[in-house]
């Protein structure tokens, strides 16, 4: 694939992301299981369907290539990966049987599991692997931190990735499970899709992969079915996250596009679907005085922020954005958001509150959320505006998003600024981030990420065009030591950096609430929904 091809997908795809640990809505310790501890429940029912009301369309189905978590929690269901995760993020084997790391950190070696098989009826080998990988660390799950390994075999069920200097987020990249996961595929399928790098896999019968379910039909618009793969050879470990067993215990899956959100509540009150994904905040609420359905709250399922335009218009200035950061009431913009705190967090930290035993920096704290206008007009006046027009580009398709920039184009109205509000289709504002003229502020919302690099704002091709010497010289400080546990002191200097040049403006963390019908038993959260070992006892 051309950089050119490879960075349009990534620019028009990009976010994800990730969710996390799951909760119940009636449980305050973050667990989400609607069945028994270990993930599985010994009397579920067997058999029948799942009708999901989501609230995007996928952009395509090439998780290698597309950042869509609509891709990735679909996906998920029917491709698998080398490594993995378990609840607490432990790093787990899953299509390999073990790995190991050199003491220098150059090289991975995966020794793999002999007894998978592909939803084709073939046999997984070293070459399938190799493909796949190579494919892969090209592409937005790569991050750009591949460029001169290879993915090798050294036997049928070996497979060693050699890299030139010790990246210190290799093993976390490769077992991450939200948008841009590393899937495993045929190699023949990895051969089709770059015979054509302008539309890889057009037709669906080559997303082939070795998960509990497996592609049927993809109606464009309207939904997308996966049925049962009944030759699924998972792994024998209790269900923990993604890791351990994995049961098809309904035969199909249905992903039903409905962009909607009251049309997701109705449907899911009536019965039409089994699971509302997204469900608007204000109608959380009302949904819990229904017998027949339960809430779920997922904590850290995303961040909201704005990245800025620092390629045309006032946000080149550094002045600016820094007047745009201390203009803002953080608290007034995710109450309109998410309605109520037990639905977000204020946080300056790069990461989310559940990780900062590991990440966590004081830098910053004292920028984030200053909330003073008289200081922002001054800060707007002394980097030269003068009336231009500034716009917000936004989508209702997340209603939060939306709310948010309402109360931010009132909050630059107050101090005299002459702003517009663009609201697209979330396609479209996809669409529109690679166009510089589209916007001068983009609200949007990201997903969990695994390790502080990982952030889309720290792409310095991507999200608002940061372009940072400083930043170049962070992320190779951190990216060559040989494991992310040697990489924790440059934590500090990279929120620092990001608090001088702001390349983006976090406003918090927030949960997400889906709701499921009474009669789905398991429904879980881990990055992603997790649909297997899920019963539908209606």
């Amino acid at each position: 694939m051309s950089f050119k091809n490879f960075l349009k997908v990534l620019l028009t795809a990009l976010f994800a992301i990730a969710l996390v640990a799951c909760s119940s809505g009636d449980s305050d310790d973050g667990g989400n299981d609607n069945g028994d501890d270990d993930g599985s429940s010994e009397e579920a029912t067997e058999g029948g369907e799942l009708r999901v009301a989501y609230s995007a369309q996928p952009d395509s189905l090439d998780v290698h290539l597309s950042t869509a978590i609509i891709a990735a929690e679909v996906m998920g269901h029917v491709f698998e990966t080398l490594l993995t995760t378990d609840s607490d993020y432990n790093i787990k084997p899953m299509l390999a049987e073990s790995y190991e790391q050199s003491e220098d950190g150059k090289t991975v070696t995966f020794h793999l599991r002999d007894d998978v098989v592909f939803h084709n009826g073939e046999d997984m080998t070293a070459d399938d692997v190799v493909a796949s990988m190579n494919r892969w660390k090209e592409g937005p799950g790569g991050r750009g931190q591949f460029e001169d390994a290879i993915f090798e075999a050294e036997d049928d069920y070996t497979v060693v990735l050699t890299m030139e200097e010790p990246l210190s987020t290799a093993v976390s990249s490769i077992a991450q499970g939200s948008s841009s996961f590393a899937a495993i595929l045929p190699k023949e399928s990895i051969e089709n899709a770059e015979a054509d790098e302008d539309d890889p896999f057009v037709k669906t019968d080559e997303l082939i992969g070795t998960g509990p379910f497996q592609l049927e039909e993809w109606k464009q618009d309207q939904y997308i079915h996966l049925a049962k793969y009944d030759d699924y050879v998972g792994i024998d470990e209790p269900a923990d996250g993604l890791f351990g067993e994995k049961e098809a215990l309904v035969d199909d899956l249905y992903f039903e596009i409905v962009t909607d959100p009251s049309t997701r509540v109705a449907g899911l009150q009536s019965g039409e679907y089994d699971i509302a994904q997204e469900v608007p905040y204000d109608s959380a609420d009302q949904l819990e005085s229904d017998e027949n359905i339960e809430n779920n709250i997922i904590p850290g399922a995303g961040t909201l922020v704005m990245f800025t335009n620092k390629k045309v218009g006032p946000f080149t200035d550094p002045v600016a954005r820094e007047a745009l950061a201390t203009l803002i009431d953080v608290e007034e913009m995710m109450t309109a958001a998410f309605t109520d705190p037990k639905y977000f967090s204020l946080n300056h930290n790069l990461m989310m509150p559940h990780q900062e035993e590991v990440w966590y920096s004081d830098e910053g704290k004292d920028m984030y959320n200053v909330n003073d206008p008289d200081k922002a007009k001054e800060l707007f006046e002394e980097a030269g505006y003068d009336g231009e027009e500034i716009t917000i580009m936004t989508s209702r398709d997340y209603e939060f998003m939306y709310n948010a920039s309402v109360v931010l184009q009132s909050e630059l109205e107050s101090i005299g600024m002459n702003v517009k509000l663009d609201i697209y289709d979330w396609a479209t504002l996809l669409d529109n981030m690679t166009d510089e003229t589209a916007f001068d502020i983009n609200m949007i919302w990201l997903g969990y990420k695994p390790e502080p690099t990982s952030h889309h704002f720290l792409n310095t091709e991507i999200s608002g065009w940061t372009d940072s010497e400083e930043l170049d010289e962070l992320m190779e400080k951190f990216r060559s030591q040989p494991t992310l546990e040697d990489a924790q002191p440059v934590f500090g200097e990279l929120q620092a950096w990001f608090y001088d040049y702001l390349p983006a403006i976090k406003l918090g963390d927030y949960n997400r609430v889906d709701s499921t019908r009474t009669s789905v038993d398991n429904y879980q959260f881990s990055d992603r929904m997790i649909l297997w070992n899920v019963s539908n006892n209606k």
